[in-house]
């Protein structure tokens, strides 16, 4: 894009009103304590679904595993069927989102943790099964990041994403085993690009093995701005590319949350410049067959952002 149609492009969106060029999907990542909110109570559900709605969002990350000493997926799957539902009936999608810190869920990627893993996924799956169709989830998004572990160092990287990529191979496993069809992906940092990992026989970036392995990647894109050098757009090209020659999806995550770095978030430059952004990425990337659209980290600093930031 040449620079003047860089500036006319940047005019216009500060002419839009906040939402006005969304076109791609977004999804939001709703941690514990909201999505068990959300699907214990009804007037909590209802609320949030006017305010995901008003605000564009059409994809929800929903916890979907222990919390707090209950695992209401296990105990009470009606909740999820009655909320799964009213997310369908507004034409919105839901996603089982698995991993947690409370259950230090990083874990899971070592050969010890690996049942707890494979537990964890097939509870979603066998949920699935078990529901009618308008309550099933379209998908699961794992949040399992072997790079927060204590021993993750450049001695052991590559190991640990071995070990990630045998868990992922683990659940897909099971996936194919209950013929389900839930998409399946990973929320991923973007610079596993820069890391080459040998797993089955054949070196290459971690992100290709990752992109080959699940359906769909959530790529932690976590910049402030669209384009130039350390950008949502240059830290997200070789994912797209990629993805782009094997028939795989990538949805670019975008952070709103304070207390990180300032580069990392949208949190201080406020809703106008992260439409900004988006709409910039969304015309750069409209052509690549990859580009799955956004997610939002995280619902509950999403909607404090916005607050904050209402004119």
């Amino acid at each position: 894009m040449s620079r003047v149609a860089r500036l006319c492009l940047t005019m216009l969106l500060c002419a839009l009103p906040i939402g006005a060029m969304a076109r791609v999907s977004r999804a939001v990542w709703t941690w514990e304590a909201d999505s068990y909110a959300m699907v214990k109570d009804p007037a909590v559900a209802r609320e949030a679904v006017a305010y995901l709605q008003s605000q564009h969002i059409d994809t929800v990350y929903l916890y979907a595993d222990a919390y707090q000493g209950h695992n209401l997926i296990v105990e009470h799957p009606e909740l999820y069927r009655a909320f799964i539902e009213r997310l369908h009936r507004r034409h919105m999608k839901v996603y089982a989102l698995l991993g947690s810190a409370y259950l230090h869920t990083e874990r899971y990627v070592l050969p010890a943790y690996r049942r707890q893993a494979e537990d964890m996924f097939r509870r979603v799956v066998l949920y699935n099964v078990g529901a009618p169709a308008a309550a099933r989830f379209d998908g699961a998004n794992l949040d399992i990041e072997p790079h927060i572990l204590d021993e993750w160092n450049d001695n052991t990287r590559e190991r640990l994403l071995a070990d990630f990529l045998d868990m992922g191979d683990a659940l897909m496993k099971i996936k194919r085993e209950y013929h389900a069809s839930l998409a399946v992906g990973p929320a991923i940092p973007f610079w596993l690009d820069g890391i080459e990992v040998e797993w089955k026989g054949v070196r290459r970036p971690a992100s290709e093995h990752v992109i080959d392995l699940f359906d769909y990647v959530a790529l932690m894109d976590y910049r402030n701005k669209a384009e130039g050098s350390d950008s949502i757009l240059s830290h997200a090209a070789s994912a797209i590319a990629y993805a782009d020659r094997v028939g795989k999806k990538v949805v670019i995550g975008l952070e709103v949350s304070p207390d990180e770095p300032e580069k990392v978030t949208f949190d201080k430059a406020g809703p106008k410049a992260f439409e900004q952004a988006v709409s910039i990425v969304e015309q750069a990337l409209r052509n690549d067959p990859s580009f799955a659209g956004f997610a939002i980290h995280h619902y509950r600093t999403y909607r404090d952002w916005i607050g904050r930031n209402r004119d």
